[in-house]
């Protein structure tokens, strides 16, 4: 079992466009006594600041200007020697959040209504290599995410390519001539995706479905 890494050794950037809740959360984690290393006020400072200084944690607020928190992870995961941890804060409680956030691989999911009592859990439960969700969510709503989750991987490549150009609003007509295939094998892949999906096979269920979770590529 991994100890406990002390909190003072312990290096935090922060990134959250709403400079009063930047400044409140600073100060409670510096409080608590965590190094914070540095800020940013928006997704593509937020990137620079975290290659450039390599923190252990990240804590990132979803919707930010320029790139949200998931495409901040998304472009730095793939860095080489990065250390970070990264751990997402919003006010949304919506599955297809969780979803996304599953999909990514993000280490820790907290509601910005969380206590620092809940967060300071959270960064020593990622720390010690545990994925950690707000326990405001509840066990369903990740279960049904999770489960969600598991239905995407069985859709092909081509069927994933289906579905976001369906949250495009693009038709089957449409997406034939993308794809350089007929409307008829595009109908057929619809119809594959639904069953697998396992949705109600009413005409907008899988628009609907397509749009709640075009996130997921």
């Amino acid at each position: 079992m991994k100890t406990a890494t002390p909190k003072k050794s312990t290096t935090i950037v922060i990134a959250e466009d709403h400079p009063i809740m930047l400044k409140g959360l600073k100060q409670e984690l510096e409080q608590a006594g965590y190094q914070i290393i540095g800020t940013a006020e928006n997704g593509m400072e937020a990137v620079g600041t975290i290659t450039d200084l390599n923190p252990d944690i990240a804590l990132l607020d979803i919707e930010m200007p320029l790139l949200n928190g998931f495409e901040v992870m998304a472009k730095c995961i793939d860095i080489l020697n990065l250390k970070t941890r990264f751990i997402v804060m919003t006010y949304h409680k919506q599955k297809n959040f969780v979803l996304q956030a599953k999909n990514l691989g993000v280490h820790g999911y907290l509601l910005k209504e969380d206590s620092i009592e809940e967060i300071e859990n959270c960064i020593a439960t990622v720390l010690n290599g545990t994925v950690y969700y707000s326990k405001s969510l509840g066990t369903d709503l990740e279960a049904n995410a999770e489960s969600e989750l598991k239905k995407l991987t069985l859709l092909t490549p081509s069927e994933r390519k289906i579905i976001q150009l369906i949250a495009q609003d693009k038709n089957s007509t449409e997406i034939s001539d993308m794809l350089c295939v007929s409307p008829r094998t595009i109908q057929k892949h619809r119809t594959n995706i639904i069953e697998k999906l396992n949705l109600d096979p009413a005409a907008d269920n899988l628009i609907k479905w397509a749009k709640e979770f075009k996130g997921l590529d």
